[in-house]
């Protein structure tokens, strides 16, 4: 799930569909593998990328995508697509140059990608052991980004560099999610399989903070666009919880119930939250029960969507 205005909100299921829903409209664009990550660019609203994935991830290739939508037609083009040998879970956009992109690949790489160019891809970072799973690029020191990967680190990358800046290790368990802090150029998150979420400061060696957030795998997190201090953390437990890293004790609010019917909350795994860029309480969710939400973690749940027919 990938939010970039108030009127566009976007989702993808493995089953191969990217769906868009502008002021209640609602296009698709089916893929030719799995898809697993969707990311509107930074500098065109109408330009996404899509990583996606043969056999869900597990086997086979994978091709990087870019699509335009249309709004006269309320419809999707591929604007540029790139083979992969493995796998691609995840992608990010560069933060500094439009036509960089960054993809994550099941062979351990990270392959950086020049949208407009012809000889791709630009580079292949290749430093992890295992599978990389999550991307993130720093919003702020904008010649920066991070890798996740289920050799249990993140490391820190600056497309300028021969090799990585950094590596961060501290979980005991695949790392499924890392996020910069939107507002602290030096601070990141990361969510693992280790039950717990972690805040890094790039300038430290270890984790500032080890957050026990669930008593299941943590499969995302994400920080409030408003408030530094608050992050929300999806689970295979099937539950959303939203921290304030000061009180780090216990939970701001728990969205869902474990066991709880699809009335109450995510019936399988969360596999994705993201806090919405217009409201400091309002967070979009998606997961292995094939629905997207949307909450108000003061409020509770404000929509669903059931549109996908596989995990989204």
């Amino acid at each position: 799930i990938s939010t970039r205005t108030k009127k566009n909100v976007e989702s993808l299921s493995p089953s191969g569909r990217l769906f868009w829903g502008s002021a209640g409209a609602m296009s698709s664009f089916r893929t030719q593998f799995q898809a697993c990550a969707v990311k509107f660019s930074p500098f065109e609203e109408a330009k996404v990328a899509v990583a996606t994935a043969q056999n869900f991830g597990i086997v086979g290739n994978g091709k990087q995508y870019v699509l335009v939508h249309d709004p006269r037609t309320n419809s999707f083009k591929e604007y540029r697509s790139f083979d992969t040998v493995d796998g691609l879970y995840d992608c990010a956009w560069s933060e500094e140059n439009e036509n960089i992109l960054v993809s994550a690949s099941g062979d351990g790489s990270v392959k950086v990608w020049d949208v407009q160019g012809h000889s791709n891809p630009l580079r292949s970072f290749e430093e992890h052991t295992h599978e990389v799973y999550a991307l993130s690029w720093n919003t702020i020191r904008k010649d920066r980004f991070l890798s996740a990967s289920w050799d249990d680190t993140v490391k820190m990358w600056s497309l300028g560099a021969p090799r990585s800046l950094g590596t961060f290790a501290g979980h005991s368990y695949c790392v499924y999610a890392v996020q910069w802090n939107p507002r602290e150029a030096d601070v990141f998150l990361s969510a693992s399989g280790d039950c717990t979420v972690k805040i890094w400061d790039v300038r430290q060696p270890a984790p500032t903070l080890s957050l026990r957030a669930h008593g299941h795998e943590v499969l995302t997190a994400d920080w409030c666009k408003y408030n530094d201090c608050i992050l929300a953390t999806g689970s295979v437990d099937t539950t959303i919880k939203v921290w304030d890293v000061r009180m780090p004790n216990r939970e701001l609010a728990t969205l869902g119930r474990q066991g709880g019917g699809p009335d109450q909350g995510h019936t399988h795994a969360v596999r994705k939250v993201v806090f919405s860029p217009w409201s400091p309480t309002v967070i979009g969710s998606c997961g292995y029960d094939m629905s997207v939400r949307l909450w108000d973690y003061r409020r509770g749940m404000l929509r669903v969507w059931g549109h996908h027919t596989e995990f989204a």
